[in-house]
């Protein structure tokens, strides 16, 4: 779908959802397993830019990006154009047997662009899960040790390994257990709900006290952190957090993993959310959803002599780095490397703390705005307490299904709305979606 083929606006011409998304979803419902979810049970048919057409003619303005993986925008031009050549080239061959150009060249700009001055190597995967259970593969072989820590509020993917780094237990683990053993949540620095005063470096020394109490520091493979927590409500640990727990990871030969698959890939307005803490320096990377326009593909980038500790044979898989999805990559991260792509995330970033927080200031429902970039949120409390209100996210989050606007709730105490727009949404398109929310705010 080209701009040319229909007006990129919000427009609700049936009701929500519309007769044949109803027919679609019963349909749904006696084929496909009830626990794949539907938020919004609206049947998408086409998409382009920051807008979703439904197959009844209705038009959303998309502020989730599949949950912040088509962070350049639906169907992008030159993403389109890369998968059309690639496919009809080479759909798929699997790369530890012949490989092909694509997959290096993703690996390429990876290691180019991640954080850290130092040799890195990359290899490619499927999903966020998946890099995130091969990060710690690698850290385990490197180290020789087997312990792994997470945060709370953390998320990390849905394998049994991953399951057990998450912190929610719904609707993620929840009856899906016994999960991997050696995993060990820690706590997080965040800010709107810790001690009023504690600063980045006491937080950063509470979850050391944990590690080195709890765990010890000699038994950690690997430390895995969401430089910013998606899942948990976008949570911005404080300043000097990452780097004091980089700096005793270093001094305890404990590889650090900054789970990037939700906040890289210039969705915070740098290549990665972990350039915004100075000092901080990951040893490992795992990245995702945003990375090739919408096609399936992640990565483990990082240390060349961590990324190279497995022996030949132990890293890969059937569909690691396919070379359609592998040219999507490229097509994508090539756009960044032009140019004016991180720009246009802090342009929206400018555009979202503005009018949520004079939003703010308004509704005493909300307790914070918070975020960087095009990831961007608000907690909502009850008024004039830290307590959680998810019943007014409920009510927020129907009105802008109703009217148009895709918006996704989040947290611990699913009592924030996340803000992930494509960042070739226009201000226009954001100013209108941004109103529907705030009539939202002005019903409950």
């Amino acid at each position: 779908m080209s701009e040319q083929t229909v007006a990129l606006e919000r427009k609700i011409v049936t009701a929500i959802p519309g007769p044949k998304s109803q027919e679609l979803h019963a349909k749904r419902l006696k084929e496909v397993s009830h626990g794949v979810g539907a938020a919004l049970p609206v049947y998408i048919d086409r998409a382009h830019g920051a807008t979703l057409i439904d197959v009844d003619g209705n038009q959303f303005t998309d502020l989730g990006s599949g949950i912040g993986v088509v962070t350049i925008g639906h169907t992008n031009d030159a993403v389109v154009a890369a998968v059309q050549e690639q496919v009809a080239k080479l759909t798929h061959t699997l790369f530890t047997v012949t490989p092909y150009t694509p997959y290096v060249d993703v690996c390429e700009l990876l290691n180019k662009y991640t954080p850290g001055n130092f040799e890195k190597r990359s290899a490619l995967f499927n999903s966020g899960a998946e890099a995130v259970e091969n990060a710690v593969k690698f850290a385990r072989k490197f180290t020789g040790r087997g312990e792994i820590a997470v945060f709370d509020h953390g998320y990390h993917g849905r394998t049994n390994l991953t399951m057990a780094m998450n912190f929610k237990a719904m609707p993620y683990n929840s009856g899906f257990g016994p999960f991997a053993p050696g995993v060990h949540h820690v706590p997080m620095s965040y800010p709107f709900r810790d001690p009023e005063g504690m600063t980045g470096e006491q937080a950063a020394a509470r979850a050391i006290t944990y590690m080195e109490k709890r765990v010890g520091a000699s038994n950690l493979a690997a430390i895995v952190i969401e430089p910013i927590q998606g899942e948990g409500g976008f949570i911005v640990p404080a300043p000097g957090f990452l780097r004091t727990l980089g700096i005793w990871a270093k001094a305890n030969g404990i590889v650090m993993v900054a789970d990037e698959v939700q906040a890289g890939i210039a969705r915070t307005g740098k290549w990665f959310a972990s350039h915004y803490e100075e000092g901080f320096e990951p040893d490992l990377f795992t990245i995702a959803k945003g990375i090739a326009g919408g096609m399936p593909i992640s990565a483990v980038t990082g240390r060349a002599e961590i990324m190279d500790s497995s022996h030949a044979g132990g890293i890969g898989g059937t569909y690691g780095g396919n070379p359609v999805a592998a040219a999507a990559a490229v097509a994508v991260l090539k756009q960044i490397e032009a140019g004016g792509v991180l720009e246009q995330a802090m342009r929206i970033e400018s555009v979202l703390t503005s009018r949520l927080g004079a939003m703010k200031a308004k509704f005493p429902v909300i307790g914070e705005v918070r975020g960087r970039g095009a990831m961007i949120a608000i907690e909502f409390v009850e008024p004039g307490t830290h307590n959680p209100n998810s019943g007014a996210v409920d009510a927020v989050v129907k009105h802008c299904h109703q009217n148009g606007v895709l918006v996704l709730n989040a947290g611990t105490y699913a009592n924030v709305i996340r803000f992930l727009p494509p960042l070739v949404i226009s201000d226009e398109q954001l100013h209108d979606a941004l109103d529907v929310l705030e009539a939202g705010l002005a019903n409950i």
